[in-house]
């Protein structure tokens, strides 16, 4: 048995996937392409994914969840200290990853800004995780009695799609704006008056 008749698995055709899809970017990436970096039949890949666009939306669900989710994570567990200061970092946090990468992975941020367009479940799921995060980030702050009481889940959805236009890839364009930092500040004093005790 050689190398190349060894099983694959999912990761190894994704960590390739990725490889290439920078490479060539998302629209000239076939998996004929994938399968060359592998040494394998392009038909060995299809044992795994039904298609190139269930190995794309693979690869991008993947590189959400270890590029942004896991870091925010972290920053989602922070304990003591102010939790208006806590939300804030985490929230600075996400924006700085996402204008990051769009500019230092241009190719996967390209990839995911088409999938939010087209794959509703992926980005939902992707969303919804960091919702909860700042979901925990505003329970803490009404248990110290910092965040005025009420609906963590609710308040921490608002908060996410009141902030879109600095972190969903729609508005990438304007994020090199210069008044992006001051409009970022002047909409998270107004959210924040909502959300703090007096």
């Amino acid at each position: 048995m050689t190398a190349n008749d060894l099983p694959l698995t999912k990761e190894e055709i994704l960590d390739a996937a990725e490889q290439v899809l920078r490479r060539f970017g998302p629209d000239k990436t076939s998996v004929v392409d994938i399968a060359k970096v592998l040494k394998v039949s392009h038909g060995t890949l299809y044992r795994h994914f039904a298609s190139k666009v269930s190995i794309r939306e693979a690869v991008t669900e993947r590189w959400l969840r270890l590029s942004i989710t896991v870091p925010l994570d972290t920053l989602a567990e922070q304990t003591g200290g102010s939790a208006a200061a806590h939300l804030r970092l985490w929230m600075e946090t996400l924006i700085g990853l996402k204008r990051t990468f769009s500019v230092e992975d241009a190719e996967m941020f390209k990839m995911y800004a088409a999938v939010t367009l087209s794959e509703v479940e992926i980005i939902e799921a992707h969303v919804n995780r960091l919702i909860t995060q700042m979901g925990r980030l505003i329970d803490s702050g009404m248990l110290t009695g910092e965040f005025k009481e009420g609906n963590s889940e609710q308040l921490a959805r608002a908060l996410f799609l009141a902030t879109s236009p600095f972190h969903h890839p729609a508005h990438a364009k304007a994020w090199i704006s210069d008044s992006h930092t001051a409009d970022f500040d002047a909409v998270w004093q107004l959210l924040m008056s909502g959300l703090l005790k007096k």
